[in-house]
C-alpha cells in the first residue's frame, strides 16, 4: 500500500488559488478514480474536482472555506501499489525514526516559507515582513487570515499608542476623548459586528467569497472611468417584434434583444481592438480573439461564462449561445472551460429594469459594457417631439489602457450600428 497526495488543481488560466467550498468525502471513505471529492471555488469557476486515485481517504489537509494555492496538497489517499518514498527510506536506514522526524521537520520548515499569492500581495501592499507573522496553517504556513489578523492587531496598537502619546503631551487630553479616538479605529480594524435581535446572519459561500475577492482586486488595481451613451433602438424593437414569433416556431428558442446588441458590440470591437485588450504591466495586449464574457445571475451569485469567437457567430448563433450559457448556470453545469478566455464583458442589467449602472471591470479585461432597459421616452426628431424606444449603454474602462477619445468612438460606432438595424441589412442567419 502507498499513500498518495492530491493537490489543488488549476481550474483555469491565470488561476493561482482555490477555495474548498465543500468536501464531498470524509476520512475513511473509499473512492474510485475520477469520483468527485470536493467542490472548489476560484475567481473564475465553481467546480467539482475528481479523485486522481482509487483508494481510501486517510487525511484532509484543509477545511471547508480554506483557500490555498494551486499545487498545494489538499488530501491523502491510501492506494494499492509501490511503497512511498518515506517507506523506502525507513527500510534503507537503521535510524528510521530519526529520518521520519527530520523529514517532517523539513516539510514543516518548507511549508512556512510557501506563501500564497494572496499572502504575498497583502504583505507587499502593507510593507510587511512575513517572518514576523506566526502561521496557523499546516506546518506553520502563513494564511491570508494570519496576515489580516496581524494587520488588525497592528492597527489597533498603533491607534492606541498614538492616543496615549497625544494624551501625555497635551496633558489635558481627557480619557473620554481618547476612548472616542481609539474605538472607531478598533471597530474598523477588527471588522466585528454585533448581531441585534431579529438579524439574519448569512454565511458566505465559496462563490460569494471569490466574487468579493475578484471585485476588490478589480477596484484596487484598475483605475476605473465611466461614461454612458443614449441610443434610439426603435428600429430594432420593431424588427425584432416582426420576426420573434417565426423564429421561436422555427428554432425553438426565443429571440431576445441581447443577440442584436452583442452583434453590434463585437462588430465595433473588431474595428477598435484597443477596447478588446488587457493591461500587462509594461505593455498593452490587444487580443485577436473576440470572446464575450456574459454576466449571468444565479440565485446567490453572478457568473461570467464566455462565448468564444463571438465575432464569427450570426444573431441566431449568439441567441443559441446565450441560452446555452443561461441553462448551464441555472443547472450548475458550468465547466472551467466555460469561464476561460474572455476578452470583453457584456452585462445585461436591463433585464432587471435598470436604466443606468456603473459596472466593475471583469479583471483583467479593459472594459465592461452594461445594456440597460429599453424604455419609451419623448425625444426630439426632426424638430418634433416623438415617442421612441431608447436605451442607455454604460461602459466602465481601465483608464491605463483606454481614454475618452477611443471609448467615445467605440460607443458611437455601436450606436450607429444599432440605430441602423433593419430587415434589409441585418440578417439573422
Amino acid at each position: 500500500m502507498s499513500v498518495e497526495q492530491m493537490a489543488m488543481p488549476q481550474l483555469g488560466e491565470s488561476v493561482t488559488e482555490g477555495t474548498i467550498s465543500q468536501w464531498l468525502v470524509s476520512v475513511g471513505d473509499t473512492v474510485n478514480k475520477y469520483d468527485p471529492i470536493a467542490e472548489v471555488t476560484t475567481d473564475k469557476v465553481n467546480a467539482e474536482i475528481p479523485s486522481s486515485f482509487s483508494g481510501k481517504i486517510t487525511e484532509l489537509f484543509v477545511g471547508e472555506g480554506d483557500t490555498l494555492p494551486v499545487g498545494e496538497p489538499i488530501c491523502s489517499i491510501e492506494v494499492e501499489g509501490a511503497e512511498t518514498t518515506v517507506d523506502k527510506l525507513v527500510k534503507n536506514t537503521s535510524s528510521a525514526g530519526t529520518v521520519s522526524e527530520n523529514m517532517q521537520q523539513n516539510q514543516d520548515t518548507s511549508m512556512k516559507k510557501r506563501y500564497s499569492p494572496a499572502v504575498l500581495r497583502l504583505a507587499q501592499e502593507n510593507e510587511l515582513d512575513l517572518n514576523q507573522i506566526k502561521g496557523t496553517g499546516r506546518g506553520g504556513r502563513i494564511s491570508r487570515k494570519d496576515v489580516e489578523n496581524f494587520l488588525q492587531s497592528s492597527s489597533v496598537n498603533s491607534v492606541a499608542d498614538a492616543s496615549v502619546a497625544q494624551q501625555s503631551s497635551v496633558g489635558c487630553f481627557s480619557e473620554a476623548v481618547a476612548k472616542e479616538a481609539v474605538e472607531p479605529a478598533v471597530a474598523h480594524a477588527s471588522r466585528t459586528y454585533e448581531n441585534e435581535a431579529g438579524d439574519h446572519v448569512v454565511a458566505l459561500t465559496g462563490v460569494r467569497r471569490a466574487i468579493a475577492s475578484n471585485m476588490l482586486r478589480s477596484k484596487h488595481e484598475i483605475p476605473h472611468a465611466w461614461t454612458m451613451i443614449e441610443v434610439d433602438v426603435t428600429n430594432l424593437v420593431n424588427y425584432r417584434n416582426q420576426i420573434k414569433g417565426a423564429f421561436l416556431k422555427k428554432e425553438g428558442h426565443k429571440l431576445t434583444y441581447l443577440p442584436f446588441f452583442m452583434k453590434a458590440i463585437v462588430a465595433a470591437l473588431k474595428e477598435f481592438p484597443r477596447i478588446n485588450s488587457t493591461w500587462a504591466g509594461d505593455k498593452i495586449i490587444e487580443k485577436k480573439a473576440v470572446n464575450i464574457s456574459l454576466a449571468v445571475a444565479a440565485d446567490e451569485a453572478l457568473y461570467v461564462p464566455v462565448i468564444k469567437n463571438a465575432d464569427e457567430k450570426s444573431i441566431k448563433g449568439l441567441a443559441f449561445a446565450v441560452d446555452e450559457l443561461a441553462v448551464n448556470v441555472r443547472e450548475n453545469r458550468l465547466s472551467p472551460e466555460d469561464m476561460q478566455g474572455g476578452t470583453f464583458t457584456v452585462n445585461n442589467t436591463g433585464s432587471f429594469g435598470s436604466i443606468q449602472s456603473q459596472p466593475i471591470i471583469n479583471y483583467p479585461q479593459a472594459a465592461i459594457l452594461s445594456i440597460e432597459s429599453i424604455v419609451k421616452r419623448p425625444v426630439v426628431v426632426n424638430n418634433m417631439i416623438a415617442i421612441r424606444d431608447m436605451v442607455n449603454l454604460c461602459i466602465s474602462i481601465d483608464h491605463r489602457v483606454l481614454d475618452g477619445l477611443i471609448t467615445g468612438r467605440f460607443l458611437a460606432r455601436v450606436k450607429e450600428l444599432l440605430e441602423n438595424i433593419n430587415p434589409e441589412n441585418t440578417p439573422i442567419y
